[in-house]
């Protein structure tokens, strides 16, 4: 693959990071390092220098809130979950992804 391709795929993919951090927290609570395994099993490679400051933004935002949980190895979790503005904020995106789905859809035929 190309630097070229490379570079549209990490910006499509960077683009896309929330939704994917939103789906997660939809289906159950998670911690950083639970959500950063599920997006690599979907091939959605992210590194938590990445992760954190978008957990942050949501937070800050009101989408995302947390909890900590003693772990019994290591310092103490922080669990990740989505509030009622996160859910909106999701079914809102749920939408607008339909909608440049079937945009792009109809531009390929």
């Amino acid at each position: 693959m190309d630097s070229v391709t490379e570079n549209i795929r990490q910006q499509m993919r960077k683009g896309v990071l929330e939704y994917c951090i939103l789906s997660i927290l939809d289906r159950k609570e998670a911690y950083a390092s639970t959500i950063i395994e599920e997006l690599k099993m979907a091939n959605m490679a992210v590194v938590e220098g990445t992760l954190y400051p978008l957990l942050i933004r949501e937070k800050n935002q009101g989408l995302l809130a947390y909890r900590w949980e003693e772990s019994p190895q290591g310092p103490p979790r922080k669990f990740y979950t989505l509030t009622d503005k996160g859910r909106a904020t999701l079914m809102d995106m749920d939408i607008v992804w339909r909608e440049i789905n079937d945009t792009i859809n109809t531009l390929k035929k």
